[in-house]
């Protein structure tokens, strides 16, 4: 792993902690105005930080998702694939997924512009 992409994996560990704290502000602090975020459940993508604020919400009202980043792929064009375990419960506790997926995010000046929900990368699961 190259020096050039520890910026952008440290800013990414910041926001799967920040995310799994539920702190949405410190979050949303490492996301571009405009970024485009995933709606995982429910197909296309909210666009800017507070439409991220108002999905995280509504989504922790009925799911609790722990999503744990297990390693770090630097791609070409400031884009990064993550092969994170994702445990999404209910909120009795109950696990609705257990799973490995793939976050692949472009980064520009610093910030998160743009997350997508991919394949995980192949590490022999």
């Amino acid at each position: 792993m190259s020096d050039k992409s520890a910026p952008e994996i440290e800013l990414l560990r910041a926001a799967y902690a920040a995310f799994n704290a539920r702190d949405i502000d410190a979050a949303l602090a490492l996301m571009a105005p405009d970024v485009a975020w995933p709606k995982a459940f429910k197909g296309g993508f909210v666009r800017g930080t507070e439409e991220v604020r108002a999905y995280w919400t509504e989504q922790w009202s009925f799911i609790n998702p722990h999503v744990e980043p297990v390693a770090f792929y630097p791609e070409d064009a400031g884009q990064v694939l993550v092969e994170v375990h994702q445990v999404v419960r209910d909120l009795a506790g109950a696990v609705l997924a257990d799973e490995h997926v793939g976050h692949r995010y472009t980064i520009e000046h610093g910030l998160i512009q743009k997350m997508e929900i991919c394949l995980p990368p192949l590490s022999g699961h």
